[in-house]
């Protein structure tokens, strides 16, 4: 009896729980849409949508103040031009399609959107749109990413075909290439740039952020191990962490490296690799990818102790603060 009064709670307990979240994005979705369209009647106000250099200063001030008599805060005349805003940055990119409503076009919340409108290029804004609805991400970590330029960092690298895919597509993986970072962005280990570290400490913070680092690295990757011991010929060897990618279907090894790498680096990621390709991985997965995340490198020491078609072994810088973009758009030309 005992034990069938606990199944029940459990299950109306999820029940509510699923529930109550069904009824929190309802909200959220109203909100939205009300606020788009509020944005709609403000803007067509404005001699049928042609903006004005004197409109409302006045008209916003009295608009605000018989909004809020009537239905308490939130119409003040800074959030009256968020609304409008709004509809100005997303009448002109609406997607609908026949039988579909305003309800199927903005699926995030008002807090989201307030950050998006505020990016200036319009496929930078997809892109970071498109990765919220499909990673859930939170405000928090909407702006952690955009904080840390993954845009920036996936895209400069590709020519505008692919960075125009990118915006509609959202970060795709199809090959390792697609999984892997350069730089990648640290800042939530909390390590100033003059502090002095260990690899193992690093590791031990990176294991204590984990959710972080999980959200860093990108889609489809699911934690595995740490200090994995692989043995042969009587002699022990530790990978640091290892990874899975659900999409690449393969395992990801990755060693931490403090200082300069070194080509007796990229010689062990490339037994480690072998190893698991030989020993660890299954017929129907891909091969294994290494990726050796570094403080320096040198590209000419990467490129030749690598073989000319690799597609597994990698080295990528890490930077444990934000640089501001101009640098990182300066170091992401030197990687080049």
């Amino acid at each position: 009896m005992e034990l069938s009064s606990k199944n029940l709670k459990t299950k109306i307990s999820q029940f509510l729980i699923e529930a109550r979240k069904k009824v929190l994005y309802s909200i959220n979705n109203t909100m939205v849409i009300t606020y788009f369209e509020i944005g709609r009647m403000i803007v067509e106000d404005e001699q049928n949508g042609q903006s004005r250099a004197n409109y409302g200063s006045q008209i916003l001030v009295e608009l605000s103040k018989s909004l809020t008599s009537d239905f308490g805060k939130g119409f003040s005349v800074t959030n009256l031009k968020q609304m409008r805003q709004f509809y100005l940055v997303y009448s002109q990119k609406l997607t609908l399609q026949i039988g579909q409503t305003l309800s199927d076009e903005f699926k995030l919340s008002w807090s989201h959107y307030l950050k998006l409108m505020r990016i200036d290029d319009e496929l930078e804004r997809k892109f970071y749109e498109l990765e919220s609805l499909k990673n859930n991400w939170s405000l928090r970590e909407l702006e952690r990413q955009y904080d840390s330029a993954l845009f920036t960092r996936l895209s400069f690298s590709k020519d505008k075909g692919d960075v125009y895919q990118l915006a509609i597509s959202g970060q795709v993986l199809e090959k390792p290439q697609d999984a892997i970072k350069d730089p990648y962005i640290l800042k939530f280990l909390g390590i100033e740039v003059q502090s002095y570290y260990s690899e193992n400490e690093l590791e031990q913070r990176l294991i204590d952020k984990l959710e972080h680092f999980l959200l860093e690295l990108g889609t489809g990757f699911t934690f595995v191990a740490r200090q994995k011991r692989i043995s042969f010929d009587e002699k022990h060897f530790r990978i640091d962490l290892v990874f899975y990618n659900r999409i690449l279907k393969c395992f990801v090894l990755i060693d931490l490296k403090v200082g300069e790498l070194k080509h007796q680096d990229i010689g062990q990621m490339q037994m480690y690799v072998n190893y698991y390709d030989r020993k660890i991985k299954l017929d129907d997965e891909n091969k294994t990818i290494g990726i050796i995340l570094c403080q320096n490198k040198s590209d000419a020491v990467v490129e030749f102790t690598l073989p000319e078609n690799n597609t597994q072994i990698y080295a990528s810088k890490y930077l444990t603060v934000l640089p501001s973009k101009e640098t990182l758009i300066n170091l992401l030309k030197k990687e080049l």
